[in-house]
């Protein structure tokens, strides 16, 4: 636990007030402060500086509040340097911050409190942060979801197959009300999800096309695609050991797809959400799918296998192809996708690719609102030369390493119909080092800018 509501507090109990100070701002609180506090807090070596903190000392030697330097760029980790450093107690923040201000900075102190301590023992006990009834349902239904993503992205896959994915979304499913669906193993083929099973087949844990249902019928239809590959071996052509060393982490793509059913399902925004996971592993064996095959779609495209370890795209065309057939308002699909997108904007900048303009550049403006940064990049479309094949209707990689994140949204849009709205996220899912915030690890990136321009979409 890291947030307190107001009711929480009993008459006696006083939260500590947190006075968040720029260099800027702390030359015009020395102007008003109290003789004493001013020789205190000059003689501690406080200049206002991000991260750094002072107490002040009251009348009968108790802590009467805290200076805590923020620095002027941004709101979202303002906190997170103090939040673990702070002795055990409530606090509440005490400046003039707008609402939005607030929520980001308390945001940041939940965030950077979280531990995944799934196997390992671990002291609960924190600061708790007491959230105003103005921001609390917001910080705690955002922190929450950006927690469930790095809970699922952190589990290893021993504990988070296809089978326990499905659990994950059932969960969600039931606590607001939703209804859920799991077309498993030989069924996929029966139910005409060709693809998914073919990449899937090869391990002990059978693949899943896993579907969930909220909302009223007459809302508008959003679908939500994941790519969840519960761990990717690169199939027959097998990863390196380091390569391999974070793919319990190809799930991630699901995991935001679920945490955003999650949020707009809380918060209750007026649409209609259908949630698509195509679940699997793409493991080694005698019948696992090869280089040089050729794979039918749903869509009814066929596949020429150009690279196995090229699977998420194969996997999530089928989910595509089926989200389209409900003639939804919009379709969003996120995916770990490839490694291209990290050569092309690094671990912290997620692209997003759209076959409208402005829905992709009103995602990057709701990510520079919520400082969870998203760039738009193009679906250049002489790239479609690259994904060609002489056998097949499309080839899953692409002739050249340029460009290969474009190349890999370029084949997903073949399964999207063009009237309907489209966005791909290649996110990262990842922390690569601890910074304040934000724990080496599992993390949501993209999912906050997507609900913001979701709220701006549907109101």
């Amino acid at each position: 636990m890291c947030y307190l509501s107001t009711s929480d507090l009993n008459e006696n109990q006083q939260p500590v007030p947190l006075l968040p100070l720029s260099q800027q701002q702390f030359e015009a609180w020395k102007d008003q402060a109290s003789p004493a506090h001013l020789k205190w807090v000059e003689g501690s070596g406080f200049t206002g500086a991000a991260g750094q903190s002072c107490a002040l000392p009251g009348a009968n030697g108790s802590v009467e509040g805290w200076l805590l330097g923020v620095g002027q760029k941004g709101f979202l980790f303002s906190l997170s340097s103090h939040a673990g450093r702070l002795p055990k107690g409530a606090y509440h923040l005490e400046c003039d911050w707008s609402a939005q201000q607030r929520t980001q900075a308390s945001l940041g102190w939940g965030l950077a409190l979280y531990r995944f301590d799934r196997y390992k023992s671990h002291d609960h006990s924190s600061p708790l942060l007491v959230l105003e009834p103005d921001i609390e349902s917001q910080v705690r239904s955002l922190y929450s979801a950006q927690c469930l993503v790095r809970d699922l992205v952190n589990t290893p896959t021993e504990h988070m197959g296809p089978s326990e994915l499905a659990d994950a979304v059932i969960r969600q499913g039931d606590a607001f009300g939703a209804q859920t669906r799991i077309i498993t193993g030989d069924e996929l083929l029966t139910e005409n999800f060709p693809a998914i099973h073919a990449v899937g087949r090869a391990s002990t844990r059978a693949p899943r096309l896993i579907e969930m249902d909220w909302g009223e019928e007459e809302a508008p239809l959003l679908v939500l695609v994941g790519k969840g590959v519960c761990f990717d071996t690169g199939g027959l052509d097998l990863k390196t050991a380091t390569g391999m060393a974070l793919m319990k982490k190809d799930m991630g793509g699901a995991a935001h797809a679920l945490a955003l059913a999650r949020l707009v399902m809380e918060n209750r925004l007026p649409v209609r959400v259908k949630l698509l996971i195509s679940a699997v592993e793409n493991s080694v064996s005698g019948n696992a799918y090869r280089p040089g095959d050729i794979i039918a779609t749903r869509k009814g495209l066929s596949v020429e296998i150009g690279n196995t370890d090229a699977e998420g795209r194969v996997v999530l065309s089928d989910a595509l192809a089926l989200a389209c057939e409900s003639e939804p308002d919009l379709v969003i699909d996120f995916a770990t996708l490839t490694g291209a997108a990290r050569i092309a904007l690094g671990a912290d900048l997620m692209p997003v690719f759209s076959n409208r303009d402005e829905v992709a550049r009103g995602i990057q403006g709701a990510g520079e609102e919520m400082e969870d940064p998203i760039w738009t990049m193009p679906l250049f479309r002489p790239y479609i030369k690259l994904i060609e094949s002489p056998i097949a209707d499309l080839n899953n990689s692409g002739k050249s390493s340029y460009g290969g994140c474009i190349t890999a949204a370029l084949f997903l849009e073949h399964f999207v119909e063009p009237e309907i709205p489209w966005v791909h996220i290649d996110t990262f899912a990842w922390n690569q080092s601890d910074r304040p915030g934000r724990p080496q690890g599992g993390e949501a990136l993209s999912l906050r800018a997507v609900y913001r321009y979701l709220q701006s979409r549907y109101g």
